[in-house]
């Protein structure tokens, strides 16, 4: 399975819905681009402080270059921070080839520019008692120079040293609270006051009664000399903010947990150490080599981990950012340091709120593993800070194999009984955390009170053939248990009784994970006042049995049916009590809004909360009251882009030659007629994806009736442009049994792409000889392949942050196990990079030039577009400064639709060569006469020519770093 980070930001207590909707102003009538002045390059010193010393300059500049972003020719608008400002642009000029290499940021046309800038509406969260929403306001687009602020990358993550949290992070500029009536309508908005104008908002918790609010703010350093978070706390029925701390000098340390609340008046802070001095100093040269060893023969096999730490300096710096003090805070003002200043990396209350279940890393450090990995410590407090005992100190984990389902050794996955005051539960693995290792039981789970009697060992609670994936707990009689084994998609549900020692679990459901169709939903929680999530039990009258709501997606062969069942979990049987309309509308359970009070809930009170939605209708959120199921409406978003309100959209289906079937949601603009309007120029945009079965790979997934939701890097944006857009297209890659689907990765890539152009082909609403193709991460690694295995189907293509020479991820990539010395052919085969000599069609490449995410190093892009520039490929390469993996900026993001759109235009659009006719010509190139191994060893070299120019490896850039050969 996909290793994720944990995001440590607590929400038991807070229903988050993210929304993104909003306005839209009047176009601009023309289309040009915004000229900047070139970069300013420094060479950089091999001092650190002097490269963060110059890229602050570097931010500032950008900062005082790019704030002029608005409409163009001159035309008055409001630059990224809504202030009112005028810009001048140049427009391309005829013979463009040579004129695009020195440009500044771009613009795109405005009917998707206008889309991109609309602000968002807030996102909202429902109070514990469900009585109160706030809506937390957000800004558009941050501007480029947020992200040109200095960052130090140390053990996989990224800091902001000036703010002394993680980089990059997005924030709320202000918080609404509104009262929910009775009849479900809302109450005036209360903004919340208090707090420094221009405050950055993060971290907003509820307490546990939902009497108070607490939050993060930061201000601008011009504006307090400081920047650093501060905690402050809110009376939610005043809307009164304040600082939690009196003194001025208490700031937090958001690196990892930051606080959380221990009751409904106190909360427990990490907070920066008063005693922490400056900055370690690095020496200017350096006391030693760096020096890494395996003179023990240990096996030690990693992905390619990015951010790492790479000396002893780093290692200061990272305690130096990563330390925290830990602090008690009252709302009264009393505040008391517990502990000793640590790493800590994890903060959890009992739900009695007696204890505390404190994680820390501590050193050794390593230099080839993120910090998830480093010696890990779990100790046990009382509330007041009072060590209780240690439960575990994990080593170091550099050698978890790479097979899916490994895990490190030890306790692993400890948390608190969601049912219980202080009862913890754990597990641990009996196969040495090698998934390869053939063991039965492979985990077992145990349970122990956090302070057992002398001599009391943990109990077993349940023994686990597959890995084990989570419990959700009910009560002494019920509980869940989940396990899983990726290698055979295989997924089992236990039913544990944990408070009887008589009653043996059973299978409740046994099931591929891949079978969405025979997916029976799971189920759903209520919140306890401990601010815990439990299993709700449902009571039916005149009805002494015990029933559990299984929240549902619904997935069938006309498309996703979300439902909610009441189920039996003694007998199995189950009543099907809602389920969504799927004439017209996409409809979902979100949560419960009846489980205020303690114990079962009845039936015939029950409330959930729903989002709705339609193709045309944006999504609105009910809720729905039993008996009579009457929907209330709650909110009244208006559409997000008007301009497309009319869009059309339908779910489509078709067959590979393999017979497999296939499904791809099919857009067209609005007004669109075939028959009027003949063929249009068409975008496809898909991401592969790995299947054990032919039948689950053509099951369907996804609703017809969904809105069409359009982010600001969306391939839907083209519909704005007369494009037809084949979104998702699926490409299952197959490997049935002992098969690995890679084996056969290019030939199945191939037959999906030719099924899907031959299907909107024969719908008759693209082109044949203009349809593009394009994909993000391995979607990139896909439209590079299809571009050199099936350059019949496609004129152009589109690969943004992608990884093209898996060469360079030795040790597997997305759900490839095997190593490189394991499947040697697989790697080469698979790798466009090894065919670039073949691809003929042109090919825009960007990547952000700080991507951090495992395996899509923007040296991949930069080594394939050598190798396709040394075999006299169309391409063109765009580096983006600043960003990570996705892109973030509006500068960036605005640059990317122009480049994309500027080659779809040029490339797509406008093709009106014979695609066969191009390929015949093609196969006399520079590569003619080679052989396929003479052509990968060229291509392999980098193209023949220098791997990076000297002015792409002088410093940071205030424009896009854009390579081409046309």
């Amino acid at each position: 399975m996909m290793h994720l980070h944990k995001v440590y930001h607590r929400t038991a207590s807070l229903l988050s819905l993210s929304l993104s909707v909003s306005a839209l102003s009047p176009p601009p009538t023309t289309h040009s681009f915004l000229s900047l002045t070139p970069p300013v390059i420094l060479r950089l010193r091999p001092v650190r402080n002097a490269v963060r010393s110059f890229k602050t300059t570097a931010a500032a500049m950008t900062a005082s270059r790019l704030r002029n972003l608005g409409p163009v020719n001159a035309v008055a608008g409001e630059d990224s921070n809504g202030a009112a400002s005028s810009s001048t642009t140049a427009s391309p000029t005829e013979n463009e080839d040579d004129s695009m290499l020195g440009i500044g940021y771009c613009l795109p046309p405005p009917e998707i520019r206008d889309i991109v800038d609309a602000p968002p509406l807030p996102a909202l969260a429902f109070s514990p008692h469900r009585d109160k929403i706030l809506f937390l306001k957000r800004r558009a687009l941050p501007p480029l120079a947020e992200l040109a602020r200095p960052e130090e990358k140390l053990a996989g993550i990224r800091v902001d040293g000036k703010c002394n949290t993680r980089s990059r992070m997005s924030f709320y500029t202000g918080i609404g609270i509104h009262q929910l009536r009775p009849d479900g309508t809302l109450e005036p908005e209360k903004e919340l006051h208090g707090y420094p104008d221009g405050a950055k908002i993060n971290f907003v918790t509820w307490s546990h009664d939902g009497r108070h609010l607490a939050f993060s703010v930061r201000v601008d350093e011009e504006e307090n000399g400081s920047g650093k978070l501060t905690v402050w706390v809110a009376d939610v029925e005043t809307g009164k903010a304040r600082p939690l701390f009196q003194s001025p000098d208490i700031y937090l340390n958001a690196v990892f947990d930051n606080y959380i609340w221990v009751d409904n008046s106190t909360l427990l802070v990490s907070t920066i150490p008063l005693s922490r001095g400056g900055l370690p100093n690095k020496p200017f040269i350096p006391g030693g080599p760096k020096i890494q060893s395996n003179e023990q023969k240990n096996v030690i096999q990693v992905r390619t981990f990015q951010d790492l730490l790479s000396d002893e300096y780093d290692e200061d710096l990272f305690d130096y950012y990563a330390t925290s003090q830990l602090v008690l805070a009252s709302l009264d003002g009393t505040v008391k340091e517990i502990g000793l200043p640590a790493v800590y990396t994890s903060l959890d209350p009992s739900p009695d709120g007696k204890y505390l279940l404190i994680s820390s890393i501590h050193r050794p450090y390593s230099f080839i593993v993120p910090c998830g990995r480093f010696p890990k410590k779990v100790d046990l407090w009382t509330v007041d800070g009072n060590f209780v005992r240690e439960l575990c100190d994990l080593p170091l984990a550099e050698d978890i194999p790479i097979a899916f389902n490994s895990v490190r050794k030890g306790m692993r996955s400890i948390n608190w009984r969601a049912d219980k005051p202080s009862t913890l539960y754990w597990a641990e693995t009996q196969d040495g955390g090698d998934a390869k290792v053939e063991v039965s039981p492979r985990d077992i789970i145990y349970t122990q009170p956090a302070e057992p009697l002398e001599g009391e060992q943990p109990a077993v609670l349940h023994q686990l053939d597959l890995r084990y994936g989570g419990i959700s707990w009910c009560d002494d009689s019920l509980a869940l248990v989940y396990e899983s084994w990726y290698k055979t998609r295989r997924t089992r549900t236990w039913v544990i009784s944990p408070g009887s020692k008589d009653a043996s679990p059973r299978i409740l459901f046994d099931r591929s994970s891949e079978d969405v169709y025979s997916d029976p939903g799971s189920p759903m929680l209520r919140r306890t006042p401990a601010a815990t999530y439990v299993i709700a039990k449902v009571n039916k009258e005149n009805d002494e049995n015990t029933y559990v709501l299984l929240n549902g997606s619904g997935a069938t062969p006309e498309g996703n049916i979300p439902f909610l069942d009441l189920f039996d979990i003694n007998t199995g049987c189950k009543e099907r009590i809602w389920q969504s309309d799927k004439e017209k509308y996409y409809e979902t359970v979100v949560a419960l809004m009846s489980d205020q009070k303690e114990g079962d809930l009845r039936l015939d009170q029950l409330k959930i909360l729903t989002s709705k939605e339609s193709k045309t209708e944006n999504t609105q959120y009910h809720i729905l009251s039993w008996p009579e199921k009457q929907a209330c409406q709650i909110t009244n978003f208006p559409h997000p882009y008007p301009q497309l309100a009319s869009l059309q959209k339908e779910m489509i289906r078709y067959e590979r030659k393999d017979g497999v079937q296939l499904t791809a949601t099919l857009y067209l603009p609005p007004g669109y007629d075939p028959s009027k309007d003949g063929p249009l120029p068409c975008l496809v945009w898909s991401y592969p994806g790995e299947f054990k079965s032919k039948d689950a790979a053509g099951q369907v997934r996804g609703s017809p009736n969904a809105f069409a939701g359009i982010g600001p890097t969306s391939p839907l944006l083209w519909l704005a442009r007369r494009f037809a857009v084949l979104s998702g297209p699926t490409i299952p890659i197959i490997g049935e049994g002992d098969e690995e689907a890679n084996d056969r990765y290019i030939e199945q890539l191939v037959a999906s792409a030719e099924a899907a152009v031959e299907e909107v082909t024969r719908r008759g609403v693209a082109h044949p000889n203009k349809i593009a193709v394009g994909g993000h991460s391995y979607g990139a690694f896909m439209t590079a392949n299809l571009l050199a295995h099936a350059p019949h189907l496609f004129s152009c293509g589109v690969a943004r942050s992608g990884a093209y020479n898996r060469t360079l991820t030795p040790f597997g990539f997305q759900n490839e196990e095997r190593t490189l010395w394991e499947a040697t052919t697989t790697y080469v085969e698979m790798s466009p990079f090894m065919s670039a000599n073949r691809i003929k069609k042109p090919i825009l490449l960007i990547h952000g030039e700080e991507d951090n995410n495992s395996g899509t190093l923007t040296m991949q892009s930069d080594r394939f577009f050598n190798a396709l520039k040394g075999h006299g490929a169309l391409c063109r390469l765009v580096i983006l400064p600043f960003e990570s993996h996705g892109y973030a900026a509006r500068e960036s993001i605005m640059h990317v639709l122009w480049e994309t759109d500027r080659w779809l235009q040029k490339y797509c659009e406008s093709n009106t060569s014979d695609i066969n006719a191009d390929i015949d010509a093609s196969k006399h190139d520079v590569s003619k006469g080679a052989t396929d191994s003479e052509s990968k060893a060229v291509a392999a070299s980098g193209g023949g020519g220098p791997e990076a120019s000297d002015f792409e490896h002088e410093g940071f850039y205030s424009v896009p770093r854009i390579l081409r050969t046309m």
